[in-house]
Formats: structure tokens, sequence, C-alpha cells
């Protein structure tokens, strides 16, 4: 599928999710240090040239373990600072990390696919449209997000079963850099 028609240009935002798409994904388990935290090959470089793309570039990301007591918002924070720390030296940046610390079917529910992150990310960046935006993701939870909220949505594949079709697939951030600079 060509993305030329999405018109993307320097005012858009692009969302990310985090697991599966920026680091490696634990099935059945969580990351709780930055240790355990690994960067899927080539999205560093992939990401400092997406910060040239979007004006803004924002993870969303669902975190129960959290709520389920196997890791704190601090050991969280210390793995995002690692992660952007090496995105920096990678000459990239992302804006802001949000965060869903809460257990699914929660009564303040902020995990995707609800819309919270995202009104979040947009009170402090009054200047985000959603219907000038990307979300990429690998699970259906990440596409719905997107869709809900009238963004375009790129797959990463993974073994994930998919429910939901996005408007592109691709193997990764690197192949989704390469059609953004072939295409836009």
């Amino acid at each position: 599928m060509s993305i030329k028609s999405w018109n993307i240009d320097p005012t858009w935002s692009l969302f990310l999710d985090r697991d599966g798409v920026i680091n490696e994904r634990i099935f059945g388990g969580y990351i709780t240090e930055p240790s355990a935290f690994h960067f899927i090959e080539g999205v560093e470089e992939a990401i400092s040239k997406l910060s040239k793309k979007f004006h803004r570039v924002l993870v969303v990301t669902n975190q129960q373990g959290i709520g389920k007591g196997l890791m704190t918002e601090r050991n969280l924070l210390e793995i995002h600072t690692y992660m952007n720390n090496q995105i920096h030296l990678a000459g990239g940046r992302i804006d802001k990390c949000y965060f869903a610390p809460n257990l699914k079917g929660a009564e303040d529910d902020m995990r995707k696919p609800g819309p919270v992150m995202a009104e979040l990310a947009k009170m402090e960046f009054p200047e985000i449209e959603f219907e000038r935006s990307i979300m990429v993701g690998d699970t259906d939870t990440d596409i719905e997000f997107g869709k809900n909220l009238g963004m375009k949505t790129v797959r990463v594949r993974t073994k994930e079963p998919i429910g939901i079709e996005a408007d592109l697939t691709v193997s990764g951030l690197p192949e989704f850099v390469k059609i953004l600079i072939n295409e836009v």
C-alpha cells in the first residue's frame, strides 16, 4: 500500500507502542529494569530519522506490570530514561512517554485501546491533531487505539495474532522509515 495519499508533512505526530516496536517484547513477561530492555535492531537509527520527519514523537505503552506489583513507576522511569538516552545518542528524540500502569479492566483504565494516553498527549501538546497522526504498534489494541482516534495505523508484524487490519503492515520501524523516505 502506498502512503503518499496520507499527505504526511512535518506537522504530523507519531505515536509508538514500546514493547515489540522499539524493544524486543518478552511474551508472557515484563521488562522491569534497564538491563532487560533490548532495542530491536535498527530502531535507534529509525527513530532518529523519524524524529526529523514528525513534529512530535510519542510513546504510548500499557504497563500493567506496575499494577501487578512486579515493578514500580520508578523502575519504568529508569527504563524510559535509558531508552531515551540511547535514542538521543543516535540523534533521535522521544518527546514524551505515556504509560498505563493499571490492570486490565480497572475502574480508571488508561490502557489502550482506550484514548486516555492520546488525550493526555493532546493536553500537553495542543498542536497534535489525531487525524494528522500515525500509530505504530504490534497488537490489535494498538491498531484499535489508533483507529478509534482517527489516526493512520501501521502494524509491526510479530507472532501476535491479527484480528484488526492496519492501514500498513511492516516488518519493523526500519522498513517503515524506508517506505516513508521513498514515498513522502
